[in-house]
């Protein structure tokens, strides 16, 4: 096998239900556009609602899903850019201010680095830890909502930033599960800016856009408004929720729910009147109106706490980039209607930007989160190797679009 370098880039999706790996590459021969060359997955025993609750079980899916990512890529895969995900992780907003005492009153880029270290002087548990640091805009002696400050001139500058924290115990017990598997973590990032990354351009990112990354035990929420991360939430429903509901209500066992949730459950109209699955050599038939009513209440309580943290921001139905739904549970017939509906906004299963090589093989809203994995890996490490504050790709002058330029260099370690 090939040695890993620094011109492969490596996505890991440490998800509720399985385990994810995404290997890429710069594709020179077709524009420099990102290429999948190898992926790899394996069912997850080992977390729950997003966070590792068993090490050992984590560690053989992550082992398996990298194994079969390096089979069929070729390259030995000894690091990756790895999600954090889990109810533990929790936005806030925070502000902070400075003093200019430079002589010539100019801000300097250290400038703008000791006004947002001042922003993360915050009140936490010990048990709690900045993992992400998004800066949404500048203020300079009264000037708002300037992008970057560096080069202006006045007194005092301010920034207005969204600061994202999880559990110090929950980021050990995924940072050993790695270790298990011989996998460095080269960068943490959240679950949710993955897929904005893999399913968003530049027009939905500046216009504002929610994206919904819905997974088997969490939805991953993400605001990403003039080009900047908004607000960030991680809401305890998931497909897994739909599930559990229908083995309750058409008192069934789990795996028979998971069957009916597959094959029928839809939020669309349906001229079908029955669902019926097999299991064990028995058939099981369910009146498809309680398969919908079922899935139905699920959904719709999943909406409430979206637009729970969309009034919070007062961007509830004031997003013109609408919704976009990511995650294996945006496959639910229906649901981007439905959304629609129950949202007032705009609503669509994303699609994947601009991806080359095996891209179709695993183009399923349930991997856009390790395809964004990958493509933040690509952003963060150019193939020159240095660790600098521009990516290779995204715009004709070779730097990052949109929120992404302006968190290179801040992710956690």
């Amino acid at each position: 096998m090939q040695q890993s370098n620094q011109t492969h880039f490596i996505g890991l999706d440490v998800g509720t239900s399985a385990v994810r790996c995404i290997v890429g590459m710069v594709d020179e021969a077709d524009g420099a556009r990102p290429s999948i060359i190898g992926h790899g997955s394996a069912p997850n025993m080992g977390t729950r609602k997003g966070a590792v609750v068993h090490v050992d079980d984590a560690t053989e899916a992550i082992a398996q899903a990298v194994t079969e990512a390096e089979r069929i890529s070729g390259v030995q895969i000894h690091r990756a850019t790895v999600n954090i995900n889990g109810v533990h992780v929790e936005g806030m907003d925070s502000k902070g201010v400075i003093a200019i005492s430079s002589a010539n009153r100019e801000i300097t880029s250290e400038d703008r680095m000791r006004v947002e270290e001042a922003a993360t002087v915050i009140k936490m548990p010990a048990n709690r830890e900045i993992v992400q640091f998004f800066a949404k805009n500048y203020s300079l002696d009264g000037q708002r909502n300037i992008k970057d400050p560096v080069g202006m001139h006045g007194v005092r500058l301010e920034v207005d930033a969204h600061i994202v924290t999880a559990s110090s115990p929950s980021l050990r017990n995924l940072d050993m599960a790695l270790e298990k598997a011989q996998i460095e973590p080269t960068h943490h990032t959240l679950s949710s800016l993955a897929s904005a990354e893999a399913v968003l351009n530049r027009q939905q990112k500046e216009a504002g856009t929610v994206v919904l990354d819905i997974g088997m035990g969490t939805t991953n929420l993400i605001v990403i408004e003039d080009g900047e991360v908004q607000h960030v939430a991680v809401l305890p429903i998931g497909g897994m929720h739909i599930t559990n509901d229908l083995a309750i209500g058409l008192k069934t066992d789990l795996e028979v729910a998971e069957q009916v949730k597959v094959n029928f459950a839809t939020l669309a109209e349906t001229t079908k009147a029955v669902a019926s699955v097999k299991y064990n050599d028995t058939m099981h038939h369910f009146p498809m109106d309680d398969v919908t009513m079922i899935a139905e209440a699920r959904v719709e309580e999943l909406l409430e706490y979206v637009n729970k943290e969309l009034v919070r921001i007062h961007r509830a139905r004031k997003l013109p980039g609408g919704i976009v739904l990511a995650g294996g549970t945006a496959k639910l017939p229906g649901l981007a209607d439905y959304a629609k509906n129950q949202l007032q906004l705009p609503a669509r299963i994303g699609k994947l930007q601009t991806v080359s090589g095996l891209a179709d093989t695993v183009n399923d809203p349930s991997y856009y989160t390790v395809i964004g994995l990958m493509l933040l890996d690509m952003l963060l490490l150019p193939p020159d190797g240095n660790m600098h504050g521009q990516g290779n790709f995204g715009s004709p002058n070779g730097k990052a679009f949109g929120f992404v330029e302006g968190l290179l260099g801040r992710f956690k370690h």
